[in-house]
């Protein structure tokens, strides 16, 4: 029978295969009594198992290291190591055991239940979705408990792989990369979980969130994954399946064709350049960015050099990553954002970074946390500062609200540079300083910004949350997320404007500007400098040297005064018509 489910397109693309389930272990654990003589060997049963998964992670991390794979999934394993080692999760089920009589299974279940209460209690939205973690890492020992280890066995040649689970871990999609997988659905999971970073990383269609799917579609099933409208369909009809082969087909052809747009001078038929950077998380991310040849890196986010690690990265370490990234860019700019911590990020190398604040969006993050904490930031100033002499680096404060902000910033900077001079190190001493644009206050009140800054960088991603009222890691109201309602649009608008006024250039490195479906409608804003995922920007330059620019200011300057959100989206489809 034929059915379709509906979830969150997080990877797009097509995918056509046959279903194969991973089935969600902790479901499926029996109680039952051990004798007395036989606790030992139950106790050593569970150890057995640790140290299989042990084994298992320290494999996947040696995987996830290895060259053409994406950077965040040698983090995420060495999550679920620590995970694994700590006593909460590899002792404390040995005492229950022991106590209770019970099989390890049982123990190791109890425990996790435990855990997962206790996280639900955590205010803090990124420490609250680690839980996620501790089930997937249990899940991998009782596996190991069971004799099932967590494997995806192989299909003949001409078959494509469907990975249908209730949830994924980091690790489990490293298999992807040997396997000939066309993609994969779960029931949990948003746009910004682990296993869709992963995704879109690996560019494997995905969509999650479908609620349902684990336990309605069954094994070798024929299904279809819709990635870009966020659809599942199992065992569609003759019809359907004819129409997305046809559709599967036309995306592969077009994703060839755009690797001619490489070296293609990216600007608009009326003669406008557009510059396309990339946004990168580590130095390794530098190849694909030369793969695409981008016109250089818009946006660094050096937070990831702090996270999964127990010791803060010192100045020498940070001087090594934004030199090697600034060389291999070999004079193309390179803007490097300090260090943005907190919120849904978290590093717990860094002194408060773990304290449960109230609402950690709006809390100690970004910048307010590098003001409250000198040397940290001075340290990392000073590397970047050093970097600078190898490249044309360039400085951008995040989550600025407070003029105050930019004046203590720019206070620190220069005594940054004091402290390089007397200790004889050579840097630009004419580095430009930039800030990002994500609150709704600072877009309002760009006045002192301009006068004050080199440049600005719109972090749509937090300026659509803050300026909507919603947390965009949360699956209950993701739906309301719009990057096209009336106000964001505006403040977009008048944020460029005002730079272009100022003559202060004006970037865009949230999720918008690797949307080829606003791209026209940016240009029309007068968005000159996009920043995106490198996989995204051919993408984009192709609908650049399509656009008319011209054209284009006219037509968005009338559809920027719409108020209703289903006219003003109906006008920003016809732009790309």
């Amino acid at each position: 029978m034929s059915f379709t489910l509906h979830g969150l397109a997080v990877s797009s693309g097509i995918a056509i295969g046959r279903a194969h389930l991973v089935s969600h272990a902790t479901l499926e654990v029996a109680h039952y009594k051990v004798r007395d003589k036989s606790v030992p060997a139950e106790v050593e049963r569970f150890a057995a198992a640790v140290a299989t998964v042990r084994t298992e992670l320290e494999a996947l991390r040696g995987e996830a290291s290895g060259p053409g794979s994406p950077s965040e999934l040698a983090a995420f394993v060495g999550i679920h190591a620590m995970i694994l080692d700590d006593p909460l999760i590899s002792e404390l089920p040995k005492d229950l055991i022991r106590e209770r009589r019970c099989n390890a299974e049982w123990a190791l279940v109890q425990q996790m239940e435990l855990l997962v209460e206790q996280f639900d209690e955590i205010e803090d939205s990124y420490l609250r979705e680690r839980k996620h973690d501790v089930v997937q890492v249990v899940e991998r020992v009782l596996k190991a408990l069971m004799g099932k280890p967590r494997k995806v066995a192989k299909r003949g040649k001409d078959e494509d792989l469907i990975i249908v689970a209730h949830d994924l871990s980091p690790a489990d999609t490293i298999q992807f990369k040997t396997l000939k997988i066309g993609g994969f659905v779960t029931d949990l999971g948003g746009a910004t979980s682990h296993t869709a970073i992963v995704a879109r990383s690996l560019n494997i269609p995905a969509v999650v969130g479908l609620h349902h799917a684990r336990p309605l579609v069954r094994e070798d099933d024929l299904v279809i994954i819709d990635g870009t409208r966020g659809v599942l369909i199992v065992e569609p009809d003759a019809r359907v399946l004819e129409e997305y082969r046809l559709r599967k087909t036309e995306l592969e052809l077009e994703r060839s064709k755009l690797k001619r747009l490489i070296t293609a001078r990216s600007s608009t038929l009326d003669g406008e350049d557009i510059a396309l950077y990339a946004n990168i998380e580590l130095p390794q991310d530098i190849e694909q960015v030369k793969d695409v040849c981008a016109d250089g890196i818009g946006l660094f986010r050096t937070e990831f050099l702090f996270m999964n690690r127990d010791e803060l990265p010192d100045e020498n370490e940070q001087f090594e990553a934004y030199k090697s990234v600034a060389k291999a860019m070999a004079g193309k700019p390179v803007t490097i954002r300090t260090l943005d911590i907190g919120g849904d990020k978290n590093a717990g190398a860094l002194s408060g970074s773990e304290r449960q604040a109230p609402n950690p969006a709006l809390g100690l993050r970004a910048i307010r946390y590098c003001l409250a904490e000198p040397q940290i930031f001075l340290t990392q100033l000073r590397a970047i500062l050093r970097a600078s002499h190898y490249g044309k680096i360039r400085l951008l404060i995040p989550m600025l609200a407070h003029v105050a902000e930019i004046d203590q910033t720019l206070a620190m900077i220069e005594q940054a540079k004091a402290q390089l001079r007397e200790s004889r190190h050579k840097f630009d001493e004419n580095m430009k300083v930039g800030g990002m644009i994500e609150i709704p206050a600072a877009a309002l009140a760009l006045g002192p910004f301009v006068k004050r800054l080199q440049f600005l960088s719109l972090g749509t991603n937090d300026l659509i949350q803050y300026t909507l009222a919603i947390d965009r890691t949360d699956e209950a109201v993701a739906h309301l997320y719009d990057p096209l309602h009336p106000a964001v649009l505006r403040l977009i608008s008048q944020t460029i404007a005002a730079g272009a006024r100022m003559d202060v250039p004006v970037a865009v490195c949230g999720e918008m500007a690797g949307d080829p479906a606003l791209t026209r409608l940016l240009i029309g804003m007068g968005l000159r400098q996009f920043s995106m995922h490198p996989s995204r920007i051919l993408e984009v330059k192709q609908q650049v040297v399509m656009a008319d620019a011209e054209q284009l200011t006219l037509k968005v300057s009338r559809l920027l005064r719409l108020e209703e959100p289903e006219r003003l989206r109906e006008q920003v489809e016809r732009l790309n018509g």
